[in-house]
């Protein structure tokens, strides 16, 4: 091989297969010599495996983002030309509302 060629990693599901087996085989033996108590291990394993994921928790990836801070002076809203007279921002920082200066027209 060249260096620029690199070694495949273990697959994971070569490793689930490989697990599947292993953990397959016991449970035959024991529905094998008992069907009620293939029954209740098949029921024993899925509790355990259900408060394995419960204590395992839930990842933060998909947590939202941290409010952000508040925008410098030198920020650009819409067009160039309209004159803001100020910004409102939502209470999470994502959602901010322009108020543009009102000019007064005398209806004449």
């Amino acid at each position: 091989m060249t260096a620029v060629e690199e070694e495949p990693g273990p697959s994971r599901t070569a490793g689930g297969c490989v697990l599947a087996v292993a953990a397959g085989v016991p449970v035959a033996v024991v529905f094998a010599a008992a069907p009620d108590a293939g029954v209740l291990t098949v029921w024993g394993l899925v509790v355990v495996a259900c408060g394995w994921q419960y204590r395992r928790g839930v990842s933060d990836s998909s947590a939202t983002p941290p409010p952000v801070a508040v925008a410098p002076s030198g920020d650009v809203f819409a067009v160039d030309g309209v004159a803001i007279d100020h910004v409102e921002r939502g209470p999470e920082g994502v959602m901010c509302t322009i108020h543009p200066v009102r000019e007064e027209v005398n209806g004449t």
